[in-house]
């Protein structure tokens, strides 16, 4: 839509005689509302406040008044009544409960617990128990020695000084070890180490050992 030169008098005359941009629009035909705007700030045309105002109240319709009663005739005053007598009463009567009177039970109380992992229902914050006292340390008695052991050589009396060969077997209640006076470098006496080492046999006096099954390579 092209501005001719009777459009933009018809624009200036709507202007001058404040209709909207709205109007406006509508009256031309084939053009907007910002349209109009626009070629009315280009033309130079003395601008108008916008009609809506911000942070303005709206308007709230005045209240209808209502029609005014009537004041109603004052009535008489009530004449004073006169105070009521307490009687005093006896205080063993009011601290004494009543015998006949049937005992009010008690509502049980409700004690909401949650289930944890697996089950188990955790304690209510008041049912924690208090710690166990710890028992007192006890003292170690050392066992009494047995009359088998007597004069032999134990476990613990065991140093670099005396022979170390057992003699029997653990499970014995008499299980010892020699203690006697060690070979100097071993750690046996002289007639134990004669058990514990022996000598041997040449290369050509040994026995070759048995061969491997499952026809496994020989050891030579």
């Amino acid at each position: 839509m092209s501005w001719t030169d009777e459009r933009i008098d018809t624009l200036k005359t709507m202007w001058e005689k404040g209709m909207t941009a709205s109007q406006i629009a509508e009256a031309l035909g084939g053009v907007s509302r910002n349209a109009v705007i626009g070629k009315a700030h280009r033309l130079g045309l003395q601008a108008r406040p916008s009609p809506v105002k911000p942070n303005e109240p709206e308007a709230k319709p005045a209240p209808t008044p209502k029609p005014i009663a009537a004041a109603p005739a004052p009535k008489p005053a009530p004449a004073p009544r006169p105070a009521p007598v307490v009687e005093p009463v006896a205080a063993a009567a009011v601290a004494a409960p009543d015998e006949d009177a049937e005992p009010v039970e008690k509502a049980p109380t409700v004690i909401m617990r949650s289930v944890g992992p697996g089950g188990f229902l955790r304690q209510a914050p008041g049912e924690q128990q208090a710690p166990i006292t710890p028992a007192p340390p006890r003292r170690l008695v050392p066992a009494k020695p047995s009359a088998d052991m007597a004069g032999k050589t134990t476990l613990l009396d065991l140093n670099d000084r005396i022979c170390k060969w057992p003699l029997g077997h653990p499970g014995e209640p008499d299980f010892h070890f020699c203690g006697d006076k060690v070979n100097p470098g071993f750690p046996y006496c002289v007639a134990h180490c004669s058990h514990a080492y022996q000598a041997q046999l040449p290369r050509r006096d040994r026995r070759p050992p048995p061969p491997l099954p499952f026809g496994g390579p020989r050891v030579r």
